[in-house]
């Protein structure tokens, strides 16, 4: 098929590719063409707008950094939506709010295309090896359609309702990994300040009931002061930010995941944006003196 992918970052270029050598033909636009150099070299197609893609590609796909951005790339002078071409259908794989995915659907029905909103849980390592959660809202034949193209990026593909619903279940996997991290890095924060070996100590408790996947994979990362991106900070502020709003408008509190966003707005506040989500123990590091 001719594909479209807008976004290479640091997952959408590892997930563009899965649909490259799956033997589609690439269609891709990014901001910053350097970071698609690769795709292109490989024989991917560079255009010079969103909507160029659309002119040339079946179904387009998106992973951008935030909800402005995605209206842009769907609604804008340049956007998919308005250009029409050989599109018909739109996957946006971007954690985005959940009202925009279904204001995007609504665009999308009345010039005839089919939408679908698709976040993604696995940071960059579920990104290069295709191991991806994929939580996918709209209608249900559309997501039968493309089923087999998310499945050269992900082991788990759920459909999960109507348009809005797979940002929704983002939002709760956002919800729930805020509070993990917190745990973790207390956790080792704890072990650190009496003297046990941090690393023993995830390789015991990471058995255990408060095994998790943020223990096993970025407490060592923790340990050793690693805090090279799979997930920007600024973009975790970004997805609890919609998260708290989207609570708000149903009258629901959430005071752990209020404290933990305030916390990664410190990490940023002290230059740290673009650093990853294990960062948060740097923050609790200086609240501590440490």
């Amino acid at each position: 098929m001719k594909i479209g992918w807008i976004g290479t970052g640091v997952m959408g270029c590892s997930m563009a590719g899965h649909i490259q050598n799956g033997g589609h033909d690439l269609y891709l636009y990014n901001r910053t063409r350097e970071k698609a150099e690769g795709l292109v070299k490989g024989g991917g197609h560079w255009c010079a707008s969103p909507a160029e893609v659309a002119h040339n590609a079946e179904v387009v796909f998106t992973i951008v950094g935030h909800p402005r951005d995605v209206e842009e790339v769907y609604l804008g002078e340049t956007g998919i939506i308005p250009a029409g071409g050989l599109c018909h259908t739109i996957v946006d794989m971007t954690t985005s709010s959940p009202q925009l995915a279904r204001d995007i659907a609504e665009e999308a029905t009345r010039q005839g295309m089919n939408s679908l909103d698709a976040p993604v849980s696995g940071g960059d390592s579920g990104a290069k090896a295709a191991t991806l959660a994929i939580m996918v809202g709209g209608d249900s034949e559309t997501f039968k359609k493309v089923l087999s193209l998310l499945q050269l990026m992900g082991k788990v593909i759920t459909h999960m309702g109507g348009p809005g619903a797979g940002q929704h279940t983002k939002m709760c996997n956002q919800i729930l990994v805020a509070g993990t991290m917190i745990g973790v890095c207390e956790s080792l924060l704890y072990a650190s300040r009496i003297g046990l070996d941090e690393q023993t100590v995830i390789d015991v408790i990471g058995k255990g009931a408060a095994s998790s996947w943020l223990i096993n994979h970025l407490g060592p990362k923790i340990v050793r002061s690693d805090y090279d991106p799979g997930f920007f900070v600024e973009h975790f502020i970004k997805d609890m930010g919609i998260a708290l709003d989207e609570a708000a408008a149903y009258d629901l509190s959430l005071p752990g995941l209020s404290l933990v966003r305030q916390l990664y707005i410190a990490v940023k506040a002290q230059g740290n944006g673009r650093m990853g989500t294990q960062s948060l123990m740097i923050a609790l590091k200086k609240l501590n003196g440490i």
